[in-house]
């Protein structure tokens, strides 16, 4: 490379590349030199390109730009390389070989990273250091109001939103414009900056999505291939209820102080679990307890004193280590769903951990039974004593897990005993479901139902016993007795005094019909 004399050259790096620094100080005329762009930069956001990264995308524009600004006669572009390679196209190791290359043609560095400009300095390379810009206002707050919980936004589309609270909302249009991919491109490279300036965390980067904690705000970003357009949906939670706000009875309140260890918050997608168990949290913490979560996007709203973990950072046997060393008292785990989560959650809390996990069911009893298959079945109430089923933002159903050895409801020989996991309703003490082993099976029962059925053939049988002569349909719990008349006597009437008082013990009524 010739130097003419008096010139000017300049070497950007990705920072600066991708804040499109360069071509704005151009069109500017702050640089009148030469713009030196290095292989490894294009190969870099091509690279980026091709797995779908947004900044990859950006960074291609900017090129593109400046060598339009470079026809135009506004500056001079060269291409330079060199015969070093790199193992791996990573944006740090691409900053390293820019500045190096700085340091050897004397070009100028321009640079939109601090800790960049700083390494140059040190290494005597000069450096323009340009601050990032950033705009007050994030490009979507605009979207959200007081009723938004989500807003939806896909290139192709007009821009919707659920407006309303868990599990009573409503999707609305909130413009009549559809959104250009341009804009959507904008609209992220506006939250990874705010990310890497430290006021959010990229919580997951992947070839095609990335999920990005910005402050209140969860902005979740799929591309093509994964989908078939753009789209980004940002959530923000509407409020931060104390455990307080939820008026829960005060036997729960004192079973949640005193006696629940393994907790599990359960409900569809959408109801509320994660805030009742961020509420859950801060009650806790607000006891006087070590409280911790594990999270992945960590979108839990916290005090300073809760320290939140990322799923997405660590791995289950680091986090496993970390947990068992530091002693927590309560640790949250969010979003529990594939085997590992599990097992971190039976792990911990085994070594005497109170756990609380969060899990997707559309029934209480079906978050006990996403267990049963991972461990054995006398474990489960050591690991979960307390299930919490959410629904439209309220606590809808309690149930206690415990553990007995008795003949299971319905079987009728003694022999036939085993050991039961018994789960009842925690507030009412009346058990609804059975869990044992009946052969090879695990087997989960509905008790009412083995109840009612039983009932139905016992109320049968003594109708049977005592009016042989008669008929008997059984219809919402009452016993339809059909008697004809021709043998109607006083004898009847007495035995039908007698049957009404056995059937009321079975919970079932009596009403008689002369045929």
């Amino acid at each position: 490379m010739e130097r003419l004399a008096f010139e000017e050259l300049y070497i950007p790096d990705t920072s600066a590349v991708v804040e499109h620094i360069v071509s704005e100080l151009v069109e500017k005329g702050a640089i009148r030199g030469r713009i030196l762009i290095h292989t490894l930069l294009i190969s870099y956001f091509e690279s980026k390109a091709d797995e779908g990264h947004v900044i990859g995308v950006l960074g291609l524009q900017e090129l593109v730009k400046l060598r339009e600004l470079a026809d135009k006669g506004l500056t001079m572009i060269e291409i330079v390389s060199e015969e070093r390679r790199l193992e791996a196209l990573e944006e740090n190791e691409v900053n390293r070989v820019v500045r190096s290359y700085a340091a050897k043609s004397g070009a100028k560095l321009v640079t939109c990273s601090e800790v960049q400009y700083l390494a140059a300095r040190a290494m005597g390379v000069d450096a323009l250091y340009i601050r990032p810009r950033r705009e007050e206002e994030l490009v979507f707050e605009k979207l959200f109001d007081e009723e938004t919980m989500s807003v939806h936004l896909k290139e192709g589309a007009t821009p919707k939103a659920k407006k309303g609270r868990p599990g009573a909302w409503r999707l609305v249009e909130i413009g009549s414009e559809v959104v250009t991919r341009e804009e959507l491109e904008k609209l992220v490279n506006q939250v990874l900056e705010r990310a890497k300036a430290g006021e959010g965390i990229i919580e997951v980067e992947r070839p095609g999505s990335i999920i990005v904690q910005l402050g209140d705000y969860r902005v979740v970003v799929v591309r093509p291939p994964v989908s078939d357009g753009v789209e980004v949906t940002i959530t923000k939670p509407l409020a931060r209820p104390r455990l307080e706000d939820y008026n829960l009875p005060e036997k729960l309140m004192k079973r949640l102080e005193e006696r629940a260890e393994g907790i599990l918050i359960a409900g569809a997608p959408g109801m509320g679990k994660t805030t009742f168990a961020q509420a859950l949290a801060d009650y806790y913490r607000r006891k006087g307890r070590i409280v911790k979560t594990i999270e992945s996007p960590r979108d839990m709203r916290l005090p300073e004193e809760v320290t939140q973990y990322s799923k997405a950072y660590a791995s289950s046997e680091e986090l496993h280590d970390i947990l068992l060393l530091s002693r927590p008292d309560y640790t949250v785990l969010d979003e529990m769903r594939d085997d590992e989560d599990f097992k971190l959650f039976v792990d911990l809390r085994l070594a005497g951990i109170g756990m609380i996990g969060v899990v997707h069911a559309t029934s209480p009893i079906d978050a006990v039974q996403r267990l049963l298959r991972r461990v054995d079945l006398g474990m489960i109430p050591s690991i979960v004593d307390t299930v919490i089923f959410i629904e439209s933002g309220r606590v809808s159903k309690v149930y206690e897990v415990l553990l007995t050895v008795k003949l299971p409801t319905g079987l009728r020989e003694a022999e036939l005993a085993r050991p039961v996991v018994e789960v009842r309703d925690f507030l009412t003490s009346e058990l609804e479901y059975e869990i044992y082993t009946f052969g090879e099976q695990t087997v989960v029962v509905p008790v009412k139902r083995v109840k009612k059925s039983m009932y139905r053939d016992k109320a049968i049988e003594l109708v049977k016993k005592m009016l042989p002569f008669a008929d008997i349909d059984l219809e919402d719990g009452t016993a339809i007795v059909k008697i004809p008349r021709s043998v109607f006597s006083a004898s009847v009437s007495k035995k039908l005094r007698r049957l009404e008082r056995r059937l009321e013990s079975l919970g079932i009524s009596l009403r008689v019909k002369l045929v």
